[in-house]
């Protein structure tokens, strides 16, 4: 969520963010929330004179009873202003509520380094890693004969309906040694693995930006709540309404959860196998920083995500993400694809995103010296969050890249240990 004192003294900016990020919607939200802000601050001010007029009054109201004088007159014009007062105080509230709805509506700003663009088209490749394997007799992992054994989404189906596979035997396996892989490579990087709740309140969905932009996408459950899209939404409303120390920050979290949403994409090869589902396990990265190192921090996280995918040979690309295509949430977002042998084109596996203030500004977590028992001024805190990484889509591009002739897959060898073997057969 944007500072309503940023809106208010740099409309245009904000107008120009909104058409950058092709969120047309957005603009009617900001001329209201314009309306309604210039509307509750002249009520304000109306308010706070009556109510000192009122206070002024009921001192003098009290001194003429002590001098035993007459005060009928004064305590008749007092109840008028008083049922003003109550008038301008639901209004000043209603118009609170309205520009409190307002505020959600409208979208974070790019930041200067993103490139303007209208669509998926117009992102940047800003760098490309490994050697793609280019093979006409690779197969897609759907044809694979022995990976319709390990994943199988005809079972899915029956169980549940399209979109939910099931892993079995060294499929399950892998999916199982991907999480272990993937956590203990991040906490050797310094984060703090964290098993969230699965499902999370309305609250938590505002604070973190899913609502009310996608509420298309995620599943409501009976009580109020959502299953988790990722673990970015749990994971960040860990400190929601806190003040962290300044001396604990950058604070690093990552998780392994399955995630769950209701829009699996287009049509086509885009939804072949593993390519779109709708429950998928993923392990995610959340920080929090300070605002002058959260630019830097994306870096890192980029470069934390992208040597997985060196140590498990995949060749990948970093996609800088244009204002078209970026998101309502984001300042900055990179996208990492790995190239997928078998269907001759670019998986995304992972989006790593800096929302800088936005998302602590709807959280309310804050920073300063000494945390909540601390003296000083509190400080904005910056979130960032990135895949590393979305399992279904790194598993497609993993038994597509090593399949050999036999029907066999070949693991890279960082896995060996954790599947417990070199080899899915």
């Amino acid at each position: 969520m944007l500072d309503l004192r940023f809106i208010r003294d740099h409309p245009e900016q904000v107008r120009r963010a909104i058409r950058a990020k092709q969120l047309p919607d957005a603009l009617e939200a900001l001329d209201a929330l314009l309306i309604a802000d210039e509307g509750r601050r002249l009520v304000r001010s109306d308010l706070e004179a009556k109510q000192a007029l009122r206070n002024s009054a009921s001192k003098e109201i009290g001194a003429r009873k002590r001098r035993g004088e007459a005060a009928d007159e004064l305590m008749s014009q007092m109840a008028e202003v008083s049922v003003d007062v109550k008038r301008l105080e639901d209004r000043d509230a209603s118009l609170a509520e309205q520009i409190d709805t307002l505020l959600l509506e409208i979208p974070n700003i790019p930041h200067e380094s993103v490139p303007y663009g209208a669509s998926e088209h117009d992102n940047v490749v800003a760098s490309e890693h490994g050697e793609r394997r280019v093979d006409d007799g690779l197969l897609p992992h759907w044809d694979l004969p022995a990976a319709r054994r390990w994943f199988d989404l005809e079972a899915g189906v029956a169980v549940t309906g399209a979109g939910f596979p099931v892993f079995r035997g060294p499929g399950a396996r892998l999916v199982r040694g991907l999480a272990g892989y993937f956590l203990d490579r991040l906490g050797r990087a310094g984060y703090e693995e964290i098993v969230p709740p699965l499902m999370v309140n309305e609250a938590s969905a505002i604070g973190t930006g899913q609502l009310p932009d996608k509420e298309g996408q995620m599943y409501a459950v009976t009580g109020g709540f959502y299953l988790i899209p990722t673990s970015e939404v749990p994971v960040t409303n860990l400190h929601r309404g806190q003040i962290l120390d300044d001396a604990d920050l950058p604070l690093r979290y990552c998780a392994y959860t399955p995630c769950f949403r209701r829009e699996a994409g287009s049509h086509g090869k885009d939804v072949r196998g593993l390519n779109r589902v709708h429950q998928f396990d993923k392990v995610e990265m959340v920080q929090f920083t300070r605002p002058e190192e959260s630019y830097d921090a994306l870096e890192s996280m980029t470069a934390t995500a992208e040597s997985l995918l060196v140590e498990l040979g995949l060749p990948f690309r970093r996609l800088l993400m244009c204002t078209g295509d970026m998101g309502f949430t984001q300042a900055k977002k990179y996208d990492l694809e790995v190239w997928s042998p078998g269907q001759g084109r670019w998986l995304e596996v992972s989006s790593i995103s800096n929302m800088e203030s936005f998302q602590a500004n709807r959280l309310g977590t804050r920073s300063r010296a000494g945390g909540a028992a601390g003296r000083g001024r509190t400080e904005v805190v910056h979130t960032l969050n990135g895949s590393a990484l979305a399992f279904p889509r790194t598993i497609a591009a993993l038994v597509e890249t090593y399949q050999r002739a036999d029907g066999t897959v070949a693991l890279p060898e960082v896995l060996h240990a954790f599947v417990g073997s070199d080899v899915l057969a």
